[in-house]
């Protein structure tokens, strides 16, 4: 018999974490928070905030936070929301407290730095034999902590546990679509990152409009050549965890990533883009195993590889910029 999910455990107190904690809760589900931090843990239990990284945001009182893993796994269901970089870690010191019939759901966006793994391919090696799902899609984590309209894409090879994960956190303000490809939804919620940090140093550099919406549109055929070489679907990648998370990235002051980019287009290096903040830029990690991955699976990704030269390995952005422009006309296309 399939267990109810009344309970839900968050792993990850960041700022999208948190604002998942509250879309559960206003889904009418228990909520139990896990954050590695103590003073998040006094902040959520004390004040119902949590100002050291969802500032501004105050959050219901049957929001319960924990520094114990043991004790947000015994959760019907886990979203798991730590940084992408980091999830590895997190899981493995899950697993000696998870039973092997709970149910994971991945809501990190990336992929691994030093393995070139999807965030899959990390739980399915850190807790063998669990099903899980992937929840991705244009989402600034305020806007969705303050219950304005989101849409997301939760993926899941199992359509019936995708189904009783909608139910368990969908409302008329959070609307999970169901998909059956997680691995396009993986792609396309690395990928976005990367394409983001381009966006953001064309508008530091002031090359205007033109340049970013170009921008965009390639990079959304890197992100479905990419999907494609792992297995993915470019329709998942049309989607809201695709083309949706994209615009959203490249558009949005909010954007973490793209903001970084901006800083390295105005002449900053990346230590001085960082410094200061709180929360993940995901991105710039994710340039780096993005064009390793790109090399191994024999696919051109130019943008992704010049973002990945210029945030790793020292290279200057006008010669970059330069380099891009100068590469052979080509039919447009996913593979020109």
């Amino acid at each position: 018999m399939q267990r109810p999910m009344h309970r839900l455990g968050v792993v990850g107190a960041g700022a999208w974490g948190t604002a998942l904690a509250c879309v559960a809760r206003r889904a009418g589900r228990e909520v139990v928070l896990w954050a590695r931090e103590a003073e998040v843990v006094a902040a959520v239990n004390e004040d119902h905030a949590n100002p050291l990284f969802l500032p501004g945001i105050d959050l219901d009182p049957g929001i319960r936070a924990t520094a114990d893993l043991a004790e947000v796994a015994e959760a019907d269901a886990l979203l798991l929301a730590v940084p992408a970089q980091h999830l590895g870690a997190v899981a493995t010191a899950l697993a000696p407290h998870l039973p092997p019939d709970r149910p994971l759901v991945i809501c990190a966006k990336g992929i691994e730095r030093d393995s070139g793994r999807l965030m899959g391919e990390v739980i399915a090696e850190a807790l063998p034999g669990r099903s899980f799902a992937v929840l991705s899609g244009p989402t600034f984590a305020a806007e969705v902590a303050r219950e304005l309209p989101t849409a997301v894409t939760l993926a899941a090879a199992d359509a019936e546990l995708g189904r009783r994960l909608v139910e368990a956190i969908g409302t008329p303000r959070f609307r999970p679509y169901l998909s059956d490809d997680p691995i396009g939804v993986q792609i396309g919620g690395a990928v976005k990152n990367v394409i983001a940090i381009a966006c953001g140093i064309v508008m530091g550099r002031q090359l205007g409009d033109n340049a970013r919406a170009a921008l965009i549109t390639r990079g959304l055929a890197e992100m479905v050549r990419l999907g494609l070489a792992k297995g993915g679907r470019e329709t998942t990648l049309m989607g809201l965890s695709g083309l949706g998370d994209l615009t959203l990235t490249c558009n949005g002051p909010q954007s973490r990533n793209l903001t970084v980019g901006i800083a390295l287009g105005q002449g900053r290096t990346l230590a001085q883009a960082l410094e200061g903040r709180r929360s993940v830029a995901e991105g710039v990690a994710t340039a780096a195993s993005v064009t390793a991955l790109a090399r191994r699976l024999g696919i051109e990704m130019p943008i992704s590889a010049a973002v990945d030269a210029i945030l790793h390995r020292g290279a200057d952005v006008d010669e970059t910029i330069a380099g891009l422009l100068a590469r052979p006309f080509r039919s447009e296309g996913v593979t020109g």
